[in-house]
Parts: C-alpha cells; structure tokens; sequence
C-alpha cells in the first residue's frame, strides 16, 4: 500500500463514485479504477461495494476509510512541520463559504492567503450550511463559515457575528415603492409570498422556527436553492425573500430591488467559522481561521439603521 492509492481510495469512498473522484484527482477513471482494485486485492477483501449509481463502502472500506483519513492528515501534518523548520507554511487547506459571502470575501482572502504563505495551496468551495457541514466531517472542508448551524458532536461552531435579516421585495415603478411600509414585523410575515431554499437550509428552517412561535406559518411561494436565482425571480415579481444586507448587495444582477427590516422581533443570522471536531488543526489551517476572521472583520459591515433603500 503506498499513500498515493489510500488517497485515491479515501476520495473514492468520500465521493461514492469513481467519476466523481476521477474529476477531483485530475486521474483517468480506469487507472483509478485499477489502484484501489490493488489495495483490495493486498488486503484481501472487497473494500467498496460498485452499483449502477455509485459505490458505497463494505464493513473494511468503513475501517480503512477512518484510518485513512487520520494517516492522510498527519502525513499532511508532518509536511506542515517540515516546511515550518525552514521557515515556511506548507499544505493545502479548503475553505467553505456560503453564496452570499462567496465573491465579497473570496478575493480578498486569496490574497492575503498567498501573500503571508506562498508555500501553501488554498482551495475555496461554494456550499450551503447543511452541505457545508457534512463535508467538514467526510474531510472534504477544513475549514468553513456556516450561517445558523445547527450545535453537532462533529464540528466546533466559533460565532463571529450577526447579520440582520431584511425583506427583500420587487419594485413596479416609484409610486409602488412610496406605498410600501418602511418595515415588516415577523407577525405579518405570512401575507408574503416567500421564495426561500428547501429543507434543512439553515435559512428557511430559521424562518420557519420564528413563525412557529408565533404559531404562524410562512407562505412558501416557490422552493430554490440558490441565492441569486432566488434574486432573479424577486426581480421578476414572483415572491420575496428573507436575506442579509450583504447576499442582496453581493448576488443581485441588476433588479431593482427594495429591502424592509423585520421588526417585532428582528430577524439575525448568525455566521460561525467552523471545523471537524475530531481533527486536530494543523498550524497551515490554524493560520488560515486567523486570516478568515481578519477579512471578515473587515469586509462585512453590519447595516443596522431602519431605512429602506432601493438597491439596483
């Protein structure tokens, strides 16, 4: 067994299909095919059970892929050690962050990334909360920013602010714009139609959670899982959503759109960076939740006046 085929294999099980890691390890699908085939025949036994849709791990798949995963990470961990004995960062690190903080936050954390660790590789994935988490445990994310997660054994939350919730609306010329009241409160929620993400989105289920307290329901106009779409079809009249400040700002494509603050009480999201509990943080990846929370500190403004601004 060498660590080039216990990598191939661990992706393979992470994924649950050859094609899928063919694509992310840039390899040939039979020559990966043929290496993890290799490993099975060394240890003697089936590792990964092959099926029409994909491929799930045997009982000695699950065993390898949990001791993989530890011996992957403190080869990556020596790599770090021995880059920092000749005064360097080394390793690769990957980096989740949520649609609406994608394009504000990326670049400038690229730079900074490649600028104070030169010697050091910097992946950044876009994900939702719930996909976000799961790929914090599997180990496809070392690090990530996760609105509203949901407390797990699995993966340490560490809060780093709040963002106000606003209704975001369509707007049909100006006198439509004057005759809208300049705030909603949560109560009055439900005589919106809502275009919101579907279940377990962290959103939605926070929308959900306010209202039920209430014992109110929200009027889901349409289920969407992306923050500009979502936007789009705000801009076109279908609906309106619940979404910060910033996701407006950042994802709107040129609609003229009006946010009104949520009142009685307000609505907050909560961002939290998060890693895999389990795991220990390696010096690379320690270096980079300091740099996260440097830009975020920096980059998100929180907007907490009452007015109601038109955004084109």
């Amino acid at each position: 067994m060498d660590l080039k085929q216990l990598e191939y294999f661990v992706h393979v099980a992470e994924l649950g299909s050859f094609t899928r890691a063919s694509i992310t390890l840039d390899i040939a699908q039979p020559a990966l095919s043929r290496q993890v085939r290799l490993l099975e025949v060394e240890f003697g036994q089936n590792l990964l059970l092959r099926n029409g849709r994909g491929v799930t791990t045997t009982d000695a798949g699950k065993l390898l892929l949990e001791y993989g995963r530890g011996i992957l990470h403190q080869v990556e961990r020596l790599r770090e050690e021995l880059g920092r004995a000749r005064g360097a960062l080394v390793g690769q690190v990957a980096l989740g962050l949520p649609p609406s903080l994608l394009k504000i936050l990326a670049a400038p954390i690229f730079r900074a990334f490649k600028a104070s660790f030169p010697a050091a590789t910097l992946s950044i994935r876009e994900g939702l909360t719930a996909g976000m988490q799961e790929s914090l445990v599997s180990g496809r994310l070392d690090v990530a920013l996760l609105y509203n997660a949901a407390p797990s054994s699995d993966v340490d939350l560490q809060p780093l602010l709040e963002e106000e919730l606003f209704l975001v609306s369509p707007i049909h010329g100006a006198a439509h714009a004057a005759s809208l009241p300049e705030a909603v409160a949560v109560r009055d929620l439900p005589a919106f139609p809502l275009i919101v993400p579907s279940r377990p989105n962290a959103l939605r289920m926070l929308i959900e959670n306010e209202l039920a307290n209430l014992g109110l329901r929200p009027t889901i106009a349409f289920e969407v899982d992306g923050v500009g779409a979502i936007l789009d079809l705000v801009g076109e009249g279908f609906g309106h959503a619940i979404l910060s400040r910033n996701a407006v700002t950042n994802l709107g494509s040129g609609q003229t759109l009006q946010i009104r603050p949520i009142t009685a009480p307000g609505l907050h999201a909560k961002l939290s960076l998060a890693v895999n509990a389990h795991r220990q943080i390696t010096a690379t990846q320690q270096a980079l939740i300091e740099l996260v929370r440097t830009v975020v500190a920096g980059k998100l403004v929180m907007v907490t006046d009452h007015a109601t601004p038109v955004l084109r």
